[in-house]
């Protein structure tokens, strides 16, 4: 029997509202271990070059690994792929919470969606059984009153539910997918992919005890000491206490906290949206299946915002995102802005990235009074900022111009908007200034979902006390954060294998390798004990790099090639003051980083695996290897 997954994937026709399981293989596990690898080969092997991302030709994937829902700290995570219509490329966007190890123990170690229904519908998967129900009742809903009625519906207030809310229905481009209210698969757009098949949510129930591991007591053995390890962990302790909030005074002190548009790096009011702040609304932490960090932050604020602890709380990115991007240091405002995008379903990245677009147009009066529905919004206008999150969720005015992404908006409204408009592969940048950090700007550039902030450990995590953090990866010597030279890109590729790996196999970054507490040993003994497979680090980050390089050729059938491993034009200029005045990322620079990047992959020239490179990966049965 196999141990750690259930060895049944859940294919789900939502043309014909039927389905049907299939039983890999254990090689086939052991081959892509699960999240974005193991969704980039059905992806890879189905679905044509130029399908319409939403269409009903595209195929949602929800993946896990062969350890979710492992009783250790962070093993919870899942990811959601598909085609995205924000980048046109491929998606992987990850949440931990709840659902992953509920979906595991429901039955199923992926759920592969087809086609379109021709009615709104939700799927129900009760340990192992299987109902595509009628969402009539709940499509309109947002995602609160959505996770109550299914609830009630079912009679089942245990259930764990994904869903979608109206942003996904009206597939606002860079809408998302919640779960219990407070996680998200933030990311490329898969709350609209969801909205474009009429699927409203997935609900899923099971008990624990179906998991079954190999050596049950070493996996007992493991959980004590991670959790030990958490609590005496100077970092991971920091999380516990602070949650990612304290990033923004430490960008900020570092110059790098992303203001107005990226026009600079350190924000006035900082401390008010940063811990000092959040303090202040904070109702308690909140955490993920069998979590000892606790890193999460639930708020409440009764006026002048009401806002509701049920959504959570904002992250860093949030905080970041309708914070100092837009000028605004009204930590309620921000809060509320949070909550609306859990509330509707829109990833808050996307959503404040793309308001900070907006207002830098207007200041620049490229955007009117008229084109804005009578009130031109700028940095600092708190009320116009949550105005915009509300049009843009109702694609109503202004809003459905910005409720199709950066990118896209930018070409409607013309007049030399392009200036302002930051997207890579045509997503939305994340809130960390890789002019300070030149490894987080190669994970702009090269990673296959557009700009991604979890792609690789930031350059600040190695300084100092975390020298040591990298050397079991081979990089002996810590990179300096500003510097894009050989070395950096040595430390990146290696740092990128090692947060994909946690990607692939649905770990939290917050708790693993190579900074947090779980080091690489422990995780092989974790895979082991889990499954039984005398696996080590060598294999596993092996399936890693073929997940990458899976990803990689699904973007380059799709068109993708050395022109969209870029940055823009704002990064190559010097940020204007404070801490890290002077320091950018000049092009030249990053051009011969990621030929260099090229080069170690055993990619060509044009960024495509080489046949060699495949053919070593086990991947002869892609086209592009014959």
């Amino acid at each position: 029997m196999p141990y750690g997954y259930n060895g049944k994937v859940l294919h789900v026709n939502l043309n014909q509202l039927s389905f049907k399981v299939e039983e890999p293989p254990e090689n086939f596990y052991r081959t892509y271990f699960g999240g974005g690898g193991l969704a980039a080969y059905y992806l890879l092997n189905e679905l044509k070059p130029g399908t319409d991302p939403l269409g009903p030709e595209n195929i949602l994937i929800f993946a896990l690994s062969v350890v979710t829902g492992a009783p250790l700290s962070g093993f919870s995570r899942y990811t959601i792929s598909a085609k995205s219509p924000l980048t046109g490329g491929f998606a992987e966007t990850e949440a931990g919470g709840y659902f992953g190890p509920e979906m595991k123990f429901s039955g199923y170690d992926a759920i592969v969606m087809r086609g379109k229904a021709p009615n709104p519908v939700y799927l129900w998967i009760n340990e192992g059984k299987v109902e595509i129900r009628d969402a009539a009742a709940v499509w309109g809903l947002e995602n609160g009153d959505t996770l109550d009625r299914i609830r009630e519906e079912l009679g089942e207030p245990k259930a764990r539910i994904a869903s979608i809310g109206p942003a996904g229905e009206r597939m606002v481009l860079f809408s998302n997918v919640m779960n219990e209210l407070a996680h998200a698969n933030g990311r490329t757009g898969m709350g609209a992919v969801m909205g474009s098949k009429n699927l409203k949510a997935i609900a899923c129930r099971g008990e624990a005890k179906n998991m079954a591991f190999a050596d049950p007591e070493k996996v007992k053995e493991l959980v004590s000491w991670h959790s030990k390890q958490i609590k005496s962990h100077h970092p991971n302790t920091n999380y516990s206490k602070f949650g990612t909030p304290m990033f923004v005074m430490g960008l900020n002190n570092a110059g790098i906290l992303p203001t107005r548009n990226f026009k600079e790096g350190v924000f006035e009011g900082a401390e008010k949206i940063g811990v000092p702040g959040m303090e202040k609304i904070l109702k308690r932490s909140g955490t993920c299946y069998r979590c000892a960090v606790g890193c999460k932050r639930v708020v409440e604020m009764k006026s002048p915002y009401d806002i509701d602890a049920r959504y959570g709380g904002p992250e860093y990115e949030t905080l970041a995102a309708f914070g100092s991007l837009c000028g605004i240091d009204d930590l309620g405002a921000v809060a509320k802005a949070s909550e609306l995008c859990n509330r509707y379903g829109l990833d808050s990245i996307g959503t404040g990235a793309t308001i900070a677009f907006a207002m830098e147009c207007a200041e620049e009066g490229i955007l009117t009074d008229a084109d804005m529905d009578g009130r031109k919004v700028v940095f600092g206008d708190t009320e116009g900022m949550l105005q915009l999150v509300e049009k843009i969720n109702r694609r109503e005015g202004i809003g459905e111009i910005l409720a199709q992404g950066v990118k896209r908006a930018s070409e409607k409204i013309g007049k030399g908007s392009d200036r302002f408009a930051f997207t890579i592969k045509g997503q939305e940048i994340p809130m960390h200034d890789p002019r300070g950090k030149t490894g987080v700007g190669l994970s702009y550039a090269l990673s296959p979902t557009g700009a991604d902030h979890v792609e690789t450990p930031h350059d600040g995590s190695f300084v100092g006390d975390g020298v040591g953090f990298i050397k079991p990866l081979g990089v002996l010597d810590p990179p300096v954060p500003e510097a894009l030279d050989d070395a950096k890109v040595r430390f990146f590729r290696q740092g990128q294998l090692a947060w994909s790996l946690n990607n692939m196999l649905g770990i939290c970054n917050f708790v693993a390798a190579p900074v947090l507490a779980l080091k690489y040993e422990k995780l092989e003994e974790a895979v082991r004990a889990v499954t039984g497979w005398e696996t080590n680090m060598y294999e596993l980050l092996r399936a890693t790099e073929r997940s990458q390089v899976l990803m990689r050729v699904f973007n380059n059938r799709e068109g993708f090639g050395p022109d969209d491993d870029r940055l823009f034009r704002r990064l190559h200029e010097p940020l204007p003051a404070g801490p890290s005045k002077g320091k950018r990322i000049a092009p030249e620079d990053l051009k011969k980083a990621i030929r260099l990047y090229y080069e170690m992959s055993g990619w060509d020239e044009a960024g495509r695996p080489r046949r060699a490179k495949l053919i070593d990966l086990g991947l002869e049965w892609l086209p592009e290897a014959s």
